[in-house]
């Protein structure tokens, strides 16, 4: 039996003041063009999965994020063709600054009713229901 790389990704969900959370469409020259994903990013050896969301939100988007502002929330687990991505998801009702696209991604605060309008990545959808709940 083939084993695939596992890979350690964190992302986060960004909450506006108008309950509506933040997307990212890939760029054309990233794996899953196209698709849209919460932001956030690869976990680096000896890095902490909160290090790694306050490291990535300041270079994608411009974001300040302290760690007393992000909350555990859920995770995915997904094996796609050629690694398995483990994803833990990471709750931010607050941060510094304005969300600027800094890696020629394409950003939009999405209600929960337009979700099912935004192609995503196969291990992002079972997370869709969690999503809808803190909205609600």
């Amino acid at each position: 039996m083939k084993r695939n790389p596992l890979v350690l990704v964190v992302a986060c969900v960004l909450i506006n003041k108008n309950c509506r959370i933040l997307f990212a469409q890939r760029p054309k020259s990233k794996s899953m063009a196209g698709l849209w994903e919460l932001p956030g990013g690869k976990i680096k050896l000896h890095e902490k999965p909160e290090e790694t969301l306050i490291r990535e939100l300041y270079e994608e988007l411009g974001l300040v994020i302290r760690t007393k502002w992000i909350t555990p929330f859920v995770f995915t687990s997904y094996a796609y063709d050629t690694f398995h991505l483990l994803m833990p998801l990471y709750v931010c009702r607050k941060f510094e600054g304005t969300p600027k696209p800094k890696e020629g991604q394409v950003l939009r605060w999405l209600s929960s009713d337009e979700f099912a309008n935004y192609p995503m990545p196969a291990a992002d959808l079972p997370l869709l229901p969690f999503l809808c709940k803190l909205l609600a």
